[in-house]
């Protein structure tokens, strides 16, 4: 289900952010690998709400990289919510609709919402403006909503509130959706005649009231409305969407060992029956299906992992990574840019990278594909049911045939036929007692410094 069209967006995301201590703008810093402004992009394509402006400050290109391909306009001076509004107003001046505006560093607002944001709007008395609210436990500095008999009469910023606006409970999250002929004109009333001496938003309810439009309250949950304005605020966001994230992946059917201390991406996919021990982590990309058994502290980042793979423990599977059905994956193996074919198996302390291993080859401990010249990379090619000795090294380009094995120890350098052993070829010397002989002679010497 989506919004009537046509509804349009604004999303404010001009603020430095500079309890955040950092060069990056605000919203560009990650919640679940996503940054938090792509939490709310993502959330108006699934609710179909478009064109979609985003308010950007000077010098923020690669923040209007990472939003592309929505349009941006730049707020060069930053004097309050109001005038960032009005610089969307060109882009979307032959909108004829609704405008929803929202905050890039309000991350959490779920579609359920924006739905009911839109039916408010589409009730019988078809308000000009519908604002969400909603009830923190501590409302301290949010904006109150002054509502009467007659619905939405006023928002009170707290600096300017009276004794009594300020034991009003409901208070503004920001987010409003207005009729797109009435916005315009009543942003250009808007004065800064107030504490902060920034045109507010907000205004635009009590002169809409002055219009005798009406304004209604849509109410949501206060963890969806949280914004992030600092680091600490960042890492209680991570902590909300993590548990959602696990949350889900048990619902669907998966076993998390130890919940707590598993991490999810926001576009991480779960299959059913899927065994997650502890201290696993999951970077962007990552797709996992029915059946496959995820062994603890492991890493995986734009890897797939068929029905039936056994991965870890303390394995990591890096962007690239494929492994096939009922393929092995063990401890202390890094997979990177490989596929592993059908019970193909990498069990121990080895590195496959810019390969294929192909069905049910066993690739021995210790083995390192020598993917990288310092000037490029090349591939290796490991066919089906071949055996690789432990510590072998295949440099390449090389492709090991079909069945073909190599030796311990094993450096390739040349293409090993199907069904053929590769090895090198110097033979082990033993002599016989030097090592008691040994043993005498530097126990001699430490004798003889004493």
């Amino acid at each position: 289900m989506t919004l009537p069209a046509p509804t349009a967006a604004i999303v404010l995301a001009a603020g430095i952010g500079s309890r955040m201590k950092s060069a990056l703008p605000k919203v560009m810093h990650a919640i679940a690998g996503r940054p938090m402004i792509g939490h709310v992009l993502t959330t108006l394509a699934d609710v179909g709400i478009a064109p979609v402006v985003v308010v950007v400050g000077p010098d923020m290109d690669n923040l209007s990289k990472t939003v592309a391909p929505h349009r941006t306009v730049v707020q060069t001076d930053r004097l309050g919510t109001g005038h960032a509004v009005l610089q969307a107003k060109d882009a979307l001046a032959a909108h004829q609709g609704d405008i929803l505006v929202l905050y890039g560093d309000v991350p959490f607002i779920s579609p359920e919402t924006l739905r009911r944001m839109r039916a408010a709007r589409d009730a019988a008395v078809m308000p000009a403006v519908v604002v969400l609210g909603f009830s923190p436990k501590e409302p301290g500095a949010y904006g109150r909503l002054v509502v009467e008999k007659n619905g939405l009469e006023r928002i009170v910023e707290a600096k300017d509130a009276t004794r009594g606006e300020l034991a009003i409970g409901l208070c503004n999250s920001g987010l409003m959706l207005v009729d797109a002929k009435q916005l315009w004109d009543l942003l250009s009333q808007v004065t800064n005649e107030n504490a902060q001496r920034e045109y507010y938003l907000t205004d635009i309810v009590g002169l809409a009231r002055k219009k005798g439009l009406t304004c209604a309250v849509v109410e949501g949950g206060e963890e969806e409305l949280m914004g992030v304005n600092s680091r600490a605020e960042l890492a209680q966001a991570e902590a909300v969407f993590q548990e959602r994230m696990r949350r889900r992946a048990m619902d669907n059917g998966a076993t998390l060992t130890a919940p707590e201390t598993v991490f999810f991406s926001a576009d991480t996919e779960i299959g059913r029956d899927v065994e997650i021990g502890p201290f696993v982590v999951f970077g962007p990309g990552v797709k996992v299906a029915d059946n496959v058994t995820i062994k603890g502290f492991c890493h995986f980042e734009g890897a797939h992992l068929a029905p039936g793979a056994v991965v870890g423990p303390y394995a990591r599977l890096r962007p690239g990574a494929e492994v096939g059905e009922d393929a092995h994956v063990g401890n202390f193996v890094e997979i990177k840019n490989a596929k592993l074919e059908k019970g193909a198996k990498v069990n121990h302390l080895s590195y496959v990278g810019d390969a294929r291993v192909g069905a049910k080859a066993n690739v021995g401990a210790g083995t390192i594909t020598a993917n990288y010249n310092g000037f490029s990379k090349s591939k290796t090619d490991i066919g089906a049911g071949a055996s690789i000795g432990s510590n072998s090294v295949l440099v390449a380009p090389v492709k090991i045939g079909d069945g073909a094995m190599t030796g311990a120890g094993a450096v390739v350098t040349k293409d090993v036929p199907a069904d053929a052993l590769a090895v090198n070829t110097s033979r082990q010397d033993v002599r016989e007692g030097f090592a008691a002989k040994y043993r005498t002679l530097k126990q001699a010497e430490k004798d003889k410094k004493k």
